[in-house]
């Protein structure tokens, strides 16, 4: 069903332009200020207050011990613009219009940024962009593919915030590069060593794939260095106590059976907010499900401006005074073309996680980066010697279940599919009839033309066919219209 939300959204911020409704002087010092602290291919298990004992994130650690740390939230895809596009406009991807990798959020999709910068906010941007031209518009400053970023995108941040004017709260979008292939080298190069790293099951534990950890160790290193720095500068213009921080990543490792994947290796993310303003307990640990579609709301009732319609996510603000509290009984996911052909949706319960594949008689090796790194090529050579472990092995698995079901109280890492267990029959069929109802509800579709492969599957090189863009999943059902949340 279609909505007249974008347009009334619209009329309503040339109104306040037309009527001269300032924002500012309407009880400006008591709304917070916001920093998003954005990773770039950062799995949840990688930051060291998650459990991590050897990679180095002093900062982090610190800032979970004096705020909360949310241990599960999610991505509502483990691919970089369309998670980016989904945290910004509070939608789920196939509702923004930019589904896909490299395709930019549409004008009309209202975003969280130009809420807070309408309602008087100063809006700055320093890093990774990645999410096109029109969702620039709610942003006073945005400041991507410049020299003076840095390596790791960091470079801006603290003149960034140094620089913005001083009578207006503020939103600053600080997103890394860190940690995207290709890795160093840099100034904390050999920070980590390859004999103190935690190899994950479905990787080889061997030189190469240690090496390879290490070196990304080294860049998530330098994304914390570079928060701390943003903290310092906070504390010295004394507006820390009234500052949201949170951090994240846009999605998981860049590793075979984690990027692009629905497994928690792939759409779980850190999620680290402090505000000492603002959270009642401090050092607390929320198990509470949430989705990244949840930040927008949330910011936006922090600073009181009216969340209107086109915002799918839910507020999870009473958890800052009560971490135990539940917002959402249901988390979504969705894996679409990322380099490769895919069409895969997710629904995590508190105790299981089902994905449905509609697209099964493809391999799910991965994105094209981490086809070329040097895991992979270890799982190449382990699988030639005929040596890899069921684990290991799935990512050269075809065809593939049409359905996983994973225990997640008995199976965490989800390396054993329960689906076809008769024990499971109703917990399958619950989240199978979820999962019906969510992609109803929201205008998901299955096209039948999906965008094809743009690189090899075994190398990750890129292949010499036309890059061609197939139907993006819910074009065909117009759901960038919709205004339905969904089940949550």
């Amino acid at each position: 069903m279609a909505f007249n939300h974008m347009i009334t959204f619209r009329i309503g911020l040339l109104l306040l332009g037309l009527l001269g409704m300032d924002m500012k002087g309407l009880g400006q010092s008591q709304r917070p200020n916001i920093i998003l602290f954005l990773a770039d291919d950062i799995g949840a298990n990688d930051i060291g207050c998650y459990g991590n004992p050897f990679v180095q994130t002093p900062h982090i650690d610190r800032m979970a011990a004096e705020g909360i740390r949310f241990t599960n939230a999610y991505v509502t895809t483990s691919s970089c613009s369309p998670s980016r596009c989904s945290i910004l406009s509070g939608r789920y991807p196939h509702n923004t219009g930019a589904a896909e990798l490299h395709t930019p959020l549409p004008a009309a999709i209202p975003t969280f940024a130009e809420l807070l910068h309408t309602a008087g906010y100063y809006t700055a941007h320093a890093g990774k962009w990645h999410m096109g031209e029109p969702a620039k518009r709610g942003f006073n400053l945005v400041q991507e593919h410049n020299k003076l970023n840095g390596d790791g995108g960091e470079a801006l941040w603290v003149k960034t915030l140094r620089d913005r004017p001083k009578d207006a709260p503020f939103l600053m979008w600080f997103a890394s590069y860190d940690a995207h292939r290709p890795w160093g080298p840099n100034d904390l190069s050999g920070r980590h060593t390859p004999d103190q790293v935690a190899v994950p099951p479905y990787l080889v534990d061997s030189d190469l794939t240690r090496s390879d950890l290490a070196a990304y160790y080294d860049e998530i290193s330098r994304f914390d260095r570079s928060i701390g720095q943003v903290e310092a500068e906070l504390e010295r213009q004394g507006v820390s106590d009234n500052t949201i921080i949170i951090v994240l990543s846009d999605n998981g490792s860049p590793f075979p059976r984690a990027k692009t994947r629905l497994y928690d290796s792939g759409v779980k993310t850190p999620f680290v907010v402090k505000w000492p303003a603002g959270i009642s307990y401090r050092g607390a640990v929320s198990e509470s499900l949430l989705s990244t579609i949840d930040i927008a709301p949330t910011l936006l009732k922090l600073a009181d401006v009216d969340i209107g319609e086109s915002f799918q996510g839910v507020s999870f603000s009473g958890i800052f005074n009560q971490p135990d509290l539940e917002v959402r009984e249901y988390v979504f996911a969705e894996h679409n073309w990322h380099d490769y052909e895919a069409l895969e949706r997710m629904v995590r319960t508190r105790d299981f996680l089902y994905v449905v594949n509609m697209r099964p008689g493809l391999a799910n090796q991965g994105p094209a980066d981490a086809v070329g790194s040097p895991s992979f090529i270890e799982l190449a050579e382990a699988k030639n010697a005929g040596v890899l472990t069921a684990a290991q092995a799935d990512v050269f698995v075809t065809p593939r279940p049409r359905e996983e079901l994973y225990d997640y109280r008995s199976d965490p890492d989800q390396l054993i599919n329960i689906a076809a267990l008769p024990r499971y029959v109703d917990e399958l069929e619950q989240h199978r009839m979820i999962m019906e109802r969510w992609r109803k509800e929201t205008d998901d579709s299955t096209p039948d033309r999906l965008t094809a492969d743009w690189f090899d599957r075994e190398t990750g090189k890129p292949l010499p066919a036309d890059r061609i863009r197939g139907v993006m999943p819910g074009s065909d059902n117009r759901a960038t219209d919709t205004a339905n949340k969904g089940p949550h």
